[in-house]
């Protein structure tokens, strides 16, 4: 099972070769069959010269160019339209994701034969390092707030760090959100038309260098509207996308 691995990068030259070698460096001594696939979204600094470099290396190394409009929803749209693998996963270009944490998605999907497995930071088992406490408290919220509306047990729905199945990706379309709403729109898809998704925790580490792409500010609405986006279709559409209900949280 060919596991492809999208990682949208902006202005990321401080971290991103890193992040490649560190996730590459993991799956080969796991002898997973991937690929990595870096979106450079329209980057001015230096990010696509060390991807150039990178991939005189890395032979399951690949990058793909996002041209303007740009954004962080669609950067990873542009790496959906264009991964290879049997199952795909978002993971972020600044480390703040683990590779030992994507390995044990990757082993939990074939475990339980799940459609897709979402992390959550807010687990027991879980650790968060250096989160900015107004970003923490506003993300509590509107996860407490889609937990409500959609009745779920799952706790972080905004987590960006998941995994699919290709054929969810399919399934899930037409996806409408440029920027980080994608990261609501894609599970709370999966969740509606019915795709099964097993809990697993995961830690998260703030970047250490550059600068975050998420403005609170300017994203509220935003969310609120992919919410209430898939909300209506749960209510309205009668089942018409629809694959199966099967559920396994942890």
């Amino acid at each position: 099972m060919k596991l492809s691995i999208v990682i949208p990068a902006h202005n990321e030259e401080g971290c991103i070769a890193g992040t490649v070698e560190a996730l590459h460096s993991e799956l080969v001594a796991e002898k997973i069959p991937h690929e990595i696939l870096v979106v450079n979204d329209s980057s001015k600094d230096k990010t696509q010269e060390i991807l150039d470099q990178l991939q005189q290396k890395i032979p399951t190394l690949r990058s793909v160019f996002n041209a303007a409009p740009n954004g962080f929803g669609l950067a990873v749209r542009k790496g959906l339209d264009n991964f290879t693998g049997e199952v795909v996963a978002v993971y972020m270009a600044d480390a703040s994701d683990r590779p030992t944490d994507l390995v044990h998605f990757y082993r939990v999907m074939q475990e339980r034969k799940v459609d897709c497995v979402f992390g959550t930071r807010f687990h027991r088992r879980s650790k968060i390092y250096d989160y900015p406490w107004p970003k923490l408290m506003v993300n509590r919220a509107a996860n407490f707030f889609i937990r409500v509306l959609f009745g779920l047990r799952y706790n972080d729905v905004t987590n960006a760090f998941k995994m699919y199945r290709a054929y969810v990706i399919q399934g899930t379309r037409p996806f409408i959100s440029p920027h980080f709403n994608l990261t609501v729109e894609l599970p709370l898809k999966a969740i509606v038309r019915g795709y099964s998704y097993a809990v697993v925790p995961n830690d998260w580490i703030n970047r250490k260098t550059g600068e975050s792409k998420l403005k609170i500010k300017e994203m509220g609405s935003r969310y609120l509207f992919i919410v209430l986006y898939c909300l209506i279709e749960r209510w309205l559409s009668r089942g018409d996308y629809r694959k199966q209900e099967t559920i396994d949280e942890t």
